[in-house]
C-alpha cells in the first residue's frame, strides 16, 4: 500500500456503497470493491455499509465472504460499518433475526432498528471529541439516522464516541472504537462531512506503518 493513500475497499454486496467509495477517495483512501474473497485479500481495511443487516449476512455467505472477513478481522484488519455495519461488526444482537449471523470483533449488543421505521429517520448534531483529538475539527458532527441501530451495552475495551444528545433517545450510544474497529449508527457518507472517514483513513495508515515497523518490511495482506 501507498503510506500517504492505503488501500480500503466497500463491501459491495448491498447498500451505499457508492456514497461510501466518494467519501474514501476524497478522505485520501483509494478504494474499490469488494464482492470476492480475491478483492478483500488484496486491501488494507474495509468498510461495512449501511443496507439491511440481514441481506448483508446472507450474501456474504453466498458470495464466500463471510469467513474470510471474520478472519481478516481476527488477524487485525480495520473495519468501519455505518448503520448495518454496525450490526455487522457487533459480536451480539439483542434482537437478530432466527440465525442471522455477524462478523463480529466489536464486543457490543446493538438493537437492529432501534430508532424505528423509516418515516422516523432524522438528522442530529452530534458531539463527537475524537475528531477534535485527531485533529480534524470541534465542530458538532452532523448525522444522518436511518433506520438505526444503537449500541445497548458495550465491553470495557470499547471506547464509546458519541451519544445522541437530545429528544427521547438522549445519551444512547451512536458511535464506537475498540482497537482498529469503528462503527457508527449513522451514515456520515450522505452528509458531506468527511471527518469520520479522514479519521478511518488515519487509522488505517497508522496500522500498516505499525505492522512494516513490527516486521521490518510491508506487512503481508491476505
Amino acid at each position: 500500500m501507498s503510506p500517504d493513500r492505503p488501500s480500503i475497499g466497500v463491501l459491495a454486496l448491498q447498500g451505499d456503497v457508492a456514497e461510501h467509495l466518494v467519501a474514501l477517495e476524497r478522505a485520501g483512501a483509494r478504494p474499490s470493491t469488494v464482492r470476492r474473497p480475491a478483492e478483500l485479500a488484496a486491501v488494507d481495511a474495509l468498510v461495512v455499509p449501511g443496507g439491511e443487516s440481514t441481506v448483508l449476512d446472507k450474501l456474504a455467505r453466498a458470495f464466500g465472504l463471510h469467513e474470510p472477513v471474520t478472519e481478516r478481522i481476527r488477524a487485525g484488519m480495520p473495519v468501519y460499518g455505518s448503520c448495518a455495519g454496525m450490526i455487522m461488526l457487533a459480536d451480539r444482537l439483542v434482537d437478530g433475526s432466527e440465525g442471522q449471523r455477524t462478523f463480529g470483533g466489536l464486543d457490543v449488543a446493538v438493537r437492529r432498528n432501534a430508532f424505528g421505521r423509516q418515516v422516523e429517520s432524522f438528522e442530529e448534531d452530534l458531539a463527537f471529541p475524537a475528531l477534535g483529538e485527531a485533529g480534524l475539527g470541534e465542530a458538532p458532527l452532523r448525522a444522518a439516522f436511518i433506520r438505526a441501530p444503537w449500541v445497548e451495552q458495550a465491553g470495557p475495551g470499547v471506547e464509546v464516541l458519541a451519544r445522541v444528545g437530545t429528544g427521547p433517545a438522549a445519551g444512547t450510544v451512536v458511535a464506537v472504537r475498540q482497537g482498529v474497529l469503528v462503527a457508527t449508527s449513522f451514515h456520515p457518507e450522505i452528509t458531506g462531512d468527511l471527518r469520520v472517514h479522514r479519521l478511518f483513513v488515519a487509522m488505517v495508515a497508522r496500522a500498516a506503518a505499525a505492522g512494516r515497523s513490527a516486521t521490518g518490511a510491508p506487512a503481508v495482506r491476505g
